[in-house]
């Protein structure tokens, strides 16, 4: 027979893995400012080996519009800027020789819309993961009463899945919310 809290407890951990699944999928959206999230997953050829940028340069923000990118060796200015060319970011980076800088310039409407309709896709994709979690819980529970778990403690654990998974919904919404607000702001 399997413990019952332990169980509630292994959902809830993979339902806020799910969350923060999200977030982390949510910084590496544009919105109005530059972060050098927008990077990660970038990667150019350092030293034979392929490594994202950001492990062969320090990557910095100096103002809300620009991401400045000083490598570690200069023979690497070339390799990463063309690493930045390739990549589905969509910018052309300006290399002076010493440094690279990537000017974001402010986003048009449908592109704003663009984004919007990609975050209300990763929500939706997090929402089903929750839901998964709490329908795979609640069937396992379902079938411990017949190896003897009392009924009564598995609708007192499938009102407590279904607790968690209301907390973790409403969580979810609000971090769609403010990244629809952060990226349709002008």
């Amino acid at each position: 027979m399997i413990d019952v809290k332990q169980t509630i407890k292994e959902a809830e951990a993979k339902m806020q893995a799910s969350v923060d699944h999200l977030e982390d999928t949510f910084d590496h959206i544009r919105a109005g400012r530059a972060t050098v999230k927008l990077l990660d997953g970038i990667k150019c050829e350092c030293y034979g080996s392929m490594m994202e940028v950001s492990q062969c340069a320090n990557c910095s923000t100096p103002d809300a519009k620009s991401i400045l990118i000083q490598p570690w060796d200069k023979s690497m200015l070339k390799v990463i800027e063309k690493a930045i060319i390739d990549s589905p970011l969509g910018i052309m980076p300006e290399n002076n020789g010493e440094y690279i800088r990537i000017g974001l310039p402010p986003m048009t409407e449908d592109r704003r819309r663009e984004l919007s309709k990609r975050a209300k896709g990763e929500t939706e994709s997090a929402k089903v993961a929750i839901r998964n979690i709490r329908r795979d819980t609640i069937e396992l529970l379902k079938k411990e009463v017949k190896n003897g778990l009392p009924e009564d403690q598995e609708k007192d654990a499938e009102a407590t899945m279904q607790k968690s998974h209301d907390k973790y919904i409403k969580m979810i919404e609000g971090l769609y919310a403010a990244k629809d607000a952060e990226i349709m702001a002008v």
